[in-house]
């Protein structure tokens, strides 16, 4: 693409305008754009970071790549113009019954990275798909397309996972769950981490702090790289949300850990959300546009279950203060922690999460969530409670609002899929955070890491404490959680794997929980 055309995708700071989403839409036949032939060869395998689906919705999904010959460098290895990317969708894994194919173009200015939605597909099976550019092939992904809403159907299986340190260990859970019969996955956030890292079982690329857009690309596709990884993207459509280390640890909303001037951040942002929509197959939608993403939103299966995919870091206040005496605190708050302008999901996420689920026709409302929902309380006397930090606690007047609106509706089908603590909870969901042992409203299954925090002494205890009567389970190996879901109930697997220093390391289910229909809270299996 010549410069010419560079503004019109891009805006004065260089970040991406609402003019660029629309150029992504247009149909490829458009030959402005002079784009590298497909049939040229681009001097090594394009397909370095494997394929991936995403968003799936009973008429349609995503299929993503990126083209990048050498992912490490800067620029991929790929030319400085548009390339034009073949795509196919078959009915069957040789891709011989191909029903759907075209062309999308691959933009530097998007680290050519791809894009392609579907629409008008039938509902409820299984597709798949397939990339060419330069003689080269992709390998063949499959997909999904969920149920349509109506009568009831089958059961459906998913998987969630956080916490993907690449340094702290190796990512056996995902060889493991590429074994499984999934119709989907969820990732809850913590896909990359920006950090040096330091000694580990990895190295990370660039070696210091990512900064630059080139930065964070290159450490995407070094994530992007592992075949474990890869393996189950190819496998099952995802459905992806952000946590912190996707930027920066600990941020909250353009408020850095670390101090330095909101428009430095900004721009910091900007690249770290930019390069995040480059490599998850996610929907023009989510389409950035400066420092902002468009990462909340619902998918719907059929009549069985809703998603309403959740995003704490973009709109969400500082951490509650917690410079207070015990004798200061009002039932285990400092009271300015309990100044309700205060948010974790900020007024119009809120709004949308409790309209959704006033709206839902679903058998489950599930809350794709990052960080723990129930509350905890952190003090070990009993007669002292302690609430705050980063985690929902720290922010009760969101979520008092919709565990109020869960109760007075009694949608006690509402489960909280949470990741970031690297240790896996079963938490029933009390009303309030004051009568903790009080009959819950929803129920909170908190999955352990893929690899982050890397292997340690390993423990697990059933039930809770004085203090947390509402807790159920506690443990720490690495994994992922697996849930089956019927009209009748819920159940939860922890799926847990004994080492992340070993590749090709055994799974094995250490827990079962289930969730009975209408009834909030959860029995060991």
């Amino acid at each position: 693409m010549g410069n010419d055309r560079t503004p019109y995708l891009f805006g004065r700071r260089g970040f991406l305008t609402g003019m660029g989403a629309a150029l992504l839409s247009t149909a490829v036949s458009a030959q402005a754009f002079s784009p590298f032939d497909s049939k040229e060869r681009l001097g090594g395998y394009p397909f370095t970071m494997g394929i991936a689906s995403g968003e799936p919705c009973s008429d349609g999904f995503v299929l993503w790549t990126r083209l990048a010959p050498k992912p490490f460098e800067p620029g991929g290895g790929m030319p400085d113009r548009p390339v034009l990317v073949r795509w196919q969708v078959a009915l069957d894994e040789r891709m011989r019954k191909v029903i759907r194919r075209g062309a999308a173009l691959a933009l530097p200015q998007l680290a050519h990275s791809v894009h392609v939605e579907l629409e008008h597909l039938p509902p409820g099976r299984w597709y798949w798909y397939q990339f060419e550019v330069g003689g080269e092939v992709s390998p063949v992904g499959r997909v999904r397309t969920a149920p349509v809403l109506g009568p009831p159907q089958r059961e459906l299986t998913f998987a969630f996972a956080s916490c993907q340190n690449w340094v702290n260990g190796f990512f056996p859970a995902y060889r493991r769950m590429a074994e499984e019969d999934l119709d989907f996955v969820v990732h809850l956030g913590d896909y990359i981490y920006e950090g040096p890292g330091g000694a580990g079982v990895r190295s990370h690329l660039p070696a210091a702090e990512i900064m630059s857009i080139d930065d964070y690309r290159i450490r995407h596709a070094l994530y992007k790289s592992d075949s474990a990884l890869q393996s189950v993207h190819a496998k099952f459509p995802w459905i992806v949300t952000w946590d912190d280390h996707e930027l920066e640890n600990n941020y909250a909303g353009f408020i850095p850990q670390d101090e330095v001037d909101t428009p430095i951040f900004a721009d910091r942002r900007a690249r770290a959300y930019q390069a995040y929509y480059e490599h998850m197959p996610l929907r023009r939608f989510s389409f950035p546009r400066g420092p902002n993403l468009q990462l909340y939103r619902r998918l719907s299966f059929g009549s069985l279950l809703q998603v309403h995919v959740l995003d704490t870091r973009q709109y969400r206040s500082a951490g509650a203060p917690e410079g207070c005496t015990v004798a200061e605190r009002v039932d285990g708050y400092c009271p300015s922690a309990l100044d309700a302008s205060r948010s974790i999901t900020g007024q119009k996420q809120r709004d949308w999460l409790i309209d959704g689920l006033n709206r839902s026709r679903a058998q489950w409302n599930v809350l794709a969530n990052q960080v723990p929902f129930a509350p905890t309380d952190g003090n070990a006397n009993p007669a002292i409670k302690s609430y705050g930090g980063e985690k929902w606690d720290g922010y009760p007047f969101d979520r008092a609002a919709i565990l109020d609106f869960i109760a007075a509706q009694k949608l006690y089908n509402t489960v909280v899929i949470t990741g970031d603590v690297h240790q896996s909870y079963v938490r029933n969901v009390p009303p309030d955070y004051i009568n903790l042992d009080a009959e819950p409203v929803a129920t909170e299954f908190v999955g352990t890491s893929i690899s982050s925090g890397g292997d340690r002494a390993l423990t697990t205890t059933y039930g809770g404490d004085v203090n947390n009567p509402h807790q159920l389970f506690h443990n720490n190996n690495h994994g992922y959680v697996r849930c089956e879901i019927s009209r009748e109930q819920w159940k939860t697997d922890f799926r847990v794997v004994p080492s992340v220093v070993v590749e090709d390391a055994p799974i094995s289910t250490l827990a079962s929980f289930v969730v009975e229909h209408g009834k909030a809270g959860a029995q060991k299996v």
